[in-house]
């Protein structure tokens, strides 16, 4: 008999899978107002990291543009990311870093590593 699992039952293992997610978020910040916004941020990390599947997070300025603001998270899943995405608490951090932005900010999903059979359907 052949160990491998059936294709239907494969493809069920992979639903199951998951993969740690890099979020990158980019946000262009108007002139001046530099304090609150770090705070704010500063505050939005804190709550981050008191979520289920939290793992690190990073901001990055543009060199010569320190209004440009590159913010890099990791989480266990893209589950556990989008019920924190998705919150009302974050939700509330969202609105007023929006009053200091130039444009909305920009969202961008990746799961860690290169494709794999993950991202694959068998048929």
């Amino acid at each position: 008999m052949d160990d491998e699992p059936s294709p239907t039952s494969y493809n069920q293992l992979l639903e199951r899978e998951t993969m740690i997610a890099k979020i990158i978020i980019k946000r262009r910040f108007k002139e001046g107002k530099t304090r609150q916004i770090l705070t704010l941020l500063n505050e939005l990390r804190a709550k981050a990291m008191q979520q289920p599947g939290y793992i690190s997070g990073e901001t990055l300025t543009k060199k010569g543009f320190p209004n440009n603001m590159v913010v890099i998270a990791a989480w266990h899943s893209m589950d556990d990311w989008h019920r924190w995405r998705d919150s009302n608490e974050r939700n509330k951090f969202e609105a007023m870093l929006d009053v200091f932005q130039e444009r909305p900010a920009v969202y961008e999903e990746y799961l860690l590593g290169p494709p794999s059979l993950s991202a694959a359907k068998l048929e």
